[in-house]
């Protein structure tokens, strides 16, 4: 399933309703880990994809057929830009980019590829019986960057 996205901030609230709709279809429930951790995810992708890119976007959100303990759902973002997504070393009084650290320590598995016309970012997230701690890798623990860490980040989906 797809949602074609507009470069427009406001996409990213419709982005998210829209995967909460397609995630409760599918058996995961809005107060699981699984879906929380996936909705931050696509904000982050979206707003990306909007920010840096000013062009149309394409979010694409895989299921699996049969939600079970083990299941993985996958995230991507295609966009028409050619352009590397390249992570950041924001400081404390940032305003703005962590978002590819968050993806990093949210996803189990994450990356891009170039396309024909611009490029793919996916992250893929798996349903275990037991939730993965994630103190370590950013709610309160320290993101590496480039040499560096930044301890004690919070965010926050809105």
């Amino acid at each position: 399933m797809q949602l074609e996205i507009r470069p427009d901030p406001a996409e990213v609230g419709r982005a998210r309703r829209w995967a909460r709709s397609r995630l409760a279809g599918s058996g995961i429930q809005a107060d699981e880990p699984l879906a929380e951790t996936l909705i931050l995810l696509v904000s982050e992708l979206v707003t990306n994809a909007v920010v840096h890119t000013g062009r149309p976007a394409v979010l694409r959100l895989s299921l699996p057929h049969v939600v079970t303990e083990e299941a993985t759902v996958r995230l991507e973002v295609a966009d028409r830009s050619g352009r590397a997504p390249v992570p950041r070393c924001a400081g404390d009084e940032a305003t703005g980019g962590r978002g590819l650290a968050l993806v990093d320590g949210l996803a189990d598995r994450w990356g891009w590829s170039v396309e024909a016309t611009g490029k793919r970012i996916w992250c893929e997230v798996d349903r275990c019986a037991k939730s993965p701690d994630l103190t370590a890798s950013c709610a309160g623990g320290a993101v590496a960057c480039g040499g560096a860490a930044f301890e004690g980040l919070a965010y926050e989906a809105v």
